[in-house]
């Protein structure tokens, strides 16, 4: 009974802990804080002390004095940096949840699906340590199946693929359970290297991951057509050592990121050819669903659609689909309780 009235005193909070970008949902309100998984901090000896975080933090982004650093403690879905992690979850909890309230939240967080034991439990410690009173686990998969409204307890496949900053999370669920899973670490964050890496190689001009991410934005298309979209950037020339300007098209960038597309195209393959016969069935009739940053990606549901035959539909709200099928969960977490992840 007592937990009962805590439950009902307290202002739950969903966090999607993207390696790109954190997203916080709470409970009667929806999306209420979404910013760049990036904080400052300044080095004194053994020592980081913690200057920004969130959208002040990504401003600063390869433009910092040595002494000074600005690093994303998540790397490939996965927490990198457990001190300034739960620095981060500390302060976005306390940006979005009033001191006035009564009770410490209730937190959901999500998870990629290929985590060990060892980085799940990391990330419960970080909430913990930020200041939640319970912590609940949602592989992301999941929670962006929930998000995307997809019938996950009943006996018929969904397919979901949700693409990332840090990872790629390709699944089949079907009565409330992963049939069918595969995680790769290709995702948002891979594509803009291969950005980077493909105008040094053949413009030897060095561009930083912010320009790599506004080229992908701005001109990204897997299925570019004439008249391409160009885009003017501005880099460093590797020859002279003198900063440049260039202008590059959509077909160069189809070119450069071929390769981390590729590698998701295979992990959906693979969960297509794992799927039992019955459940494939189901997905020839009701197709794949595609969530996260990655699925804003012009014309990406055309190439899958071409590459598997199968109808492939993007999210309504591919963004934030992770964080609002986490914030379902807890609003309902009765009915979720089984489709948590173990820690």
């Amino acid at each position: 009974m007592l937990s009962k009235i805590f439950n009902w005193l307290s202002k739950d909070l969903a966090i999607d802990l993207g390696t790109a970008n954190t997203s916080i949902y709470l409970k009667g309100k929806g999306i209420i804080l979404t910013e760049p998984s990036v904080v400052t901090v300044k080095e004194d000896g053994r020592y980081k002390r913690v200057l920004a975080v969130g959208e002040e933090a990504k401003r600063m982004l390869g433009k910092t004095p040595g002494n000074i650093k600005a690093i994303r403690p998540l790397r490939e879905g996965v927490i990198a940096d457990f001190e300034v992690t739960e620095a981060m979850i500390k302060y976005f909890i306390q940006k979005v949840y009033n001191r006035g309230y009564f009770l410490k939240p209730r937190v959901i967080i999500s998870v990629p699906s290929g985590t060990t034991q060892v980085e799940r439990r990391a990330v419960k410690e970080s909430a913990e340590g930020a200041g939640a009173r319970e912590v609940y686990l949602i592989e992301e998969p999941m929670a962006a199946a929930i998000g995307a409204g997809l019938p996950i307890t009943e006996p018929v496949a969904n397919m979901i693929v949700d693409i990332g900053g840090g990872t790629t999370e390709v699944a089949v669920i079907s009565l409330g359970g992963i049939v069918v899973s595969h995680s790769i670490k290709v995702a948002g964050d891979k594509i803009d290297e291969a950005i980077c890496h493909y105008i040094k190689r053949k413009y030897s001009l060095l561009i930083g991951e912010a320009t790599a991410e506004q080229i992908k934005i701005a001109i990204g298309n897997v299925l570019p057509e004439e008249p391409y979209e160009t885009m003017e950037i501005k880099g460093r020339d590797l020859v002279t050592g003198i900063p440049k300007t260039i202008t590059i098209n959509s077909k160069e960038v189809q070119e450069a990121i071929k390769e981390p597309v590729d590698l998701i195209l295979q992990a959906i393959k693979q969960v297509l050819e794992e799927t039992p016969p019955e459940l494939a069935a189901d997905i020839v009739d009701r197709g794949i669903v595609l969530s996260g940053g990655g699925a804003l990606l012009r014309n990406l549901d055309k190439l899958i659609a071409k590459e598997t035959g199968l109808e492939v539909k993007v999210t309504e709200n591919p963004l934030f689909c992770v964080a609002l099928g986490a914030g379902k969960a807890l609003d309902e977490i009765d009915i979720f309780k089984e489709v948590m992840a173990e820690v």
